[in-house]
């Protein structure tokens, strides 16, 4: 999965190595009290409970919390260490509201919201940006009509942790507003789940979105529950006892020695100082690239490393003393740019939109040098974002669009270095992700969680059937607050049609899936006709959150709302043949209007056909000449089934099988 292995190894330790450093700089720094990532304005707390609010401060230091939706006062010490907690209750959901905290040295956050808070989590289909590598259906429209300012958008970064953290890295400093501008990188599907709750309930929704593309289910698991599961109990061990490699060095001491290097060798950089950013560099052997695009589509097939993109600007007389803003869209990996022979900006991300400012008393008439350093670790690299994003815009509105020719040059290919140390410490290793994207936020009260993942897993469907409810288990364990709502997206269909019934490893891990529907408070959204046989990354993600917000509207919010296709409940075998009962069966009927299809039958041999399918009322009646005696049934049996079967609201059925014969994967 392309897309999926562009949460770049390399990014993971560049964050990792800079993370201290980050929180030091944070938007709390004016204060002594520290907070951790999920505060900020524009933040959502959980309604009707008690919010634990924690923080550092100096030993020993008294702290008060205030806040405008109640005149209680709390107060707490800090600890020996600076470790302070103090829980605070919430009332039913409103806002906007502040909340103070202070130690002598107030900081006061603003626009709260009282909600409901979902975490939103997975691989890349909940991953899959509206804009950028995404580009959902309609994403432009969806973008623009994105004006909710009370569904709050918290972006979890891509970090690994070989040990827990109680800390996450977030982007855009925190929770912000559901808008245009924040709304174009965030998660589709919970972008779409929260939009039609907050139609239907006008409740406040906070959406934390800690997902990572092409990663495997016992990443994101503890190692405490991963430990009582044999297969993953030396892994688990590894992983614990992996913090130095042979030499001695720390990961992070590698990584920092590697980065020294890729300075030291990119040919656009003299003495560490950048020689390619002058108004009057001779550019006549760069080349030409046409941008926004990856450079992979564009010349550079399989590049990795670092280049140099140049274009001149023009500047109008007019627009001379008046502040410009850059806009460079989305950049593959991270960018440092310069203006005029200045630095005016850089950041660390694929999935960052780009936006710097140059001050009104740099602006000038004249032609002028725009500068970009891309590096990039792994994947696709450039920039590669909306081509009607990326532009120049003055203070009083006029634009200059900066899509089309560029010049670049090669400062450095990663294939003249050695590898780099991160390669041993990627995201598809147990307990890595939950240690740092889930355990920060195990303190915060969340309403439930929703995930789309398994296509990781699939070969391992088997192995799924266990750990996909133990890792449900485990995340309600960890966070205490009993067996919340937890929703999940049922695989899509994908890959080639097959002409017959077939073993399928991804059927077994969409059955797995529905197995954990056992457990208390879950619920699955089928998507098994909203996939696309060449695309892993199925662009209909309206659908698919709108079919998770159905289930919550439902079972979590109490409102009448039809949320599920028909379920498989029993067969009765007469005769040769099969009679199949459902439960949300009203109006049974085929989505297209044809025959139905996707039903097959075996024998003891357990050798399957094509079976004749016939609705008649609530039931599916199956026959088939090739099995006189059949003994089991399979729906939807394959990567990519065709299958048509759905409910009076036109609500698809989950594949499923009767039997309980062996997984191909097991």
């Amino acid at each position: 999965m392309t897309m999926n292995l562009k949460k770049k190894i390399q990014q993971r330790l560049l964050s990792l190595t800079l993370f201290s450093v980050m929180l030091c700089i944070s938007n709390f720094v004016q204060a002594k009290v520290k907070l951790p990532s999920i505060f900020s304005d524009y933040m959502v707390f959980q309604q009707k409970t008690k919010a634990v609010v924690w923080g550092k401060a100096d030993p020993g230091k008294t702290i008060s919390i205030s806040t405008t939706w109640s005149s209680a006062r709390y107060t707490s010490k800090a600890d020996e260490l600076g470790n302070w907690k103090i829980l605070v209750a919430t009332p039913s959901y409103g806002g906007p509201y502040a909340m103070t905290i202070s130690d002598g040295d107030p900081l006061i956050l603003m626009n709260i919201m009282i909600g409901e808070v979902w975490v939103c989590s997975g691989q890349s289909n909940m991953e899959m940006p509206l804009a950028g590598w995404g580009k959902v259906n309609n994403y432009e429209q969806e973008i623009a009509a994105a004006k909710y300012p009370d569904i709050r958008l918290l972006q979890v970064d891509h970090v690994t942790s070989n040990s827990p953290l109680n800390d996450a890295k977030v982007a855009n400093s925190g929770w912000k507003p559901c808008n245009s501008q924040y709304v174009a990188e965030f998660s589709s599907v919970a972008y779409f789940f929260a939009r039609e709750i907050y139609n239907k309930t006008k409740v406040p929704i906070g959406l934390i979105h800690t997902s990572w593309g092409g990663t495997i289910a016992e990443a994101w698991t503890s190692g405490a529950t991963l430990k009582t599961m044999p297969d993953f109990v030396e892994a688990v061990h590894k992983i614990e006892n992996s913090e130095k490699d042979k030499s001695g060095s720390s990961l992070e001491q590698q990584l920092a020695s590697w980065q020294q290097l890729v300075l030291a060798k990119d040919t656009g950089l003299v003495a560490g100082k950048p020689a390619w950013i002058a108004n009057s560099l001779d550019v006549s052997s760069w080349k030409v690239m046409s941008l926004p695009t990856e450079w992979e589509q564009a010349g550079m097939p399989g590049f990795d490393g670092v280049v140099w993109f140049r274009k001149n600007i023009t500047i109008p007389q007019a627009w001379e003393g008046k502040e410009l803003t850059i806009n460079l869209g989305t950049i593959d990996d991270n960018d440092i740019t310069f203006f005029d022979g200045e630095k005016i900006g850089e950041t660390e991300g694929y999935n960052k939109p780009r936006s710097y400012t140059i001050p009104a008393n740099k602006v000038k008439a004249g032609t002028f040098a725009l500068v970009v350093r891309i590096f990039d670790g792994s994947g696709g690299g450039g920039i590669y974002g909306n081509k009607d994003v990326i532009s120049l815009v003055s203070e009083g509105g006029s634009r200059f669009s900066l899509d089309g020719e560029w010049q670049y040059k090669v400062g450095l290919n990663l294939k003249d270095i050695p590898p780099t140390p991160a390669l041993s410490t990627g995201p598809n290793r147990t307990t890595v992700l939950y240690n740092a994207m889930i355990h920060p936020f195990l303190q915060f009260p969340i309403k439930g969680a929703i995930w789309y993942q398994g296509e990781s897993n699939a070969d391992r469907a088997h192995q799924y059937r266990t750990l996909f409810p133990a890792m449900i288990t485990d995340w309600r364990k960890q966070w205490g607050i009993g067996d919340f709502p937890f929703y999940f997206v049922q695989l899509a269909n994908f890959m080639k049609v097959d002409e017959k019934p077939v073993a399928s490893a991804w059927a077994e891990l969409r059955d797995a899936q529905r197995g954990a529907l056992s457990l208390p408070n879950t619920g699955m959204a089928v998507s098994i006709d909203l996939g696309d046989a060449g695309d892993i990354h199925p662009k209909n993600k309206q659908d698919v959150g709108k079919r998770l917000a159905l289930i919550a509207l439902a079972k979590t919010y109490g409102i009448k709302v039809p949320y599920t296709g028909p379920v498989y409940q029993s067969a009765k075998i007469e005769s040769g043949v099969v009679k199949l009962n459902f439960t949300a069966a009203e109006g049974l009927k085929t989505s297209d209007g044809a025959e139905l299809k996707g039903f097959a039958i075996a024998g003891s041999d357990q050798k399957f056909h094509w079976a004749k399918a016939e609705i008649k009322g609530n039931q599916i009646v199956l026959s088939s000449k090739e099995v006189p005696e059949p003994v089991a049934v399979r729906y939807a049996w394959a990567n990519n089934p065709v299958c048509n079967l759905v409910n009076g609201v036109g609500l698809p059925a989950s594949p499923f099988r009767t039997d309980k014969w062996a997984d191909s994967t097991k």
